[in-house]
């Protein structure tokens, strides 16, 4: 148990306030639900069929969305674009080991640096790649928990119901993600701006304290 909290520590902890966090989210919806249930003289519903409906999958997947996109931007955009004195940055006046051509010939390289051709090429692009494609599985996700949920208090109101399509070309729709996707790209702003002149001891997300501002990268 020790060695694996040693070597898995950082993935257990975030998965541990991920889904304390999920669960605090679901309990307080389910909560909220309920309340403009009974406000509508509407019948509650228990968790598990708060689980099904439009207001949770939208409420989950409007936030996955902006931080895949945000994670997919990232790391397509570090491998380019360069940031001088930032530790989130590579060094634009030096090689960089990630700009390297990997080789088939190490003993431990991965199956498909072992393969070559085109595995090999959507290999070297398959984390940009994951996180997109999780991107847009959410951003459906989100168009389609909300086309119900929306769909639902229109219902509410003596309005008919909209389909996917309308919801998703609707400005609420795009509010929803507009407003998440600008606060994720102002964190990533704030991090590889803050790690040019401030520090974390201890931290691979830092520069060294004793670095210059002007060093760039870990």
């Amino acid at each position: 148990m020790k060695k694996l909290w040693r070597y898995n520590g950082l993935t257990v902890t975030l998965v541990f306030f991920f889904l304390l966090f999920w669960g605090g989210q679901t309990i307080t919806g389910w909560k909220e639900f309920n309340e403009d249930q009974q406000q509508h003289k509407q019948p509650q519903v228990t968790l598990t069929q708060y689980l099904k409906t439009g207001h949770f999958v939208e409420a989950t997947f409007e936030n996955w969305e902006s931080e895949f996109l945000q994670m997919s931007a990232y790391v397509v955009f570090t491998s380019f674009l360069f940031q001088k004195g930032s530790a989130e940055s590579k060094d634009p006046d030096k090689d960089s080991p990630q700009d390297a051509e990997p080789d088939p010939n190490k003993p431990d390289a991965p199956g498909p640096v072992k393969k070559g051709g085109w595995i090999l090429t959507l290999y070297k692009n398959s984390l940009s790649l994951a996180l997109f494609a999780l991107f847009l599985l959410s951003f459906v996700l989100h168009a389609a928990g909300g086309a119900v949920e929306y769909s639902r208090e229109q219902k509410l109101g003596g309005q008919p119901a909209v389909s996917f399509w309308e919801f998703i070309q609707s400005p609420q729709f795009w509010f929803q993600s507009f407003q998440n996707w600008q606060s994720e790209f102002l964190a990533v702003i704030a991090i590889v701006v803050f790690s040019i002149f401030l520090r974390q001891h201890g931290s691979p997300e830092s520069k060294l304290v004793d670095a210059a501002h002007s060093d760039t990268g870990d």
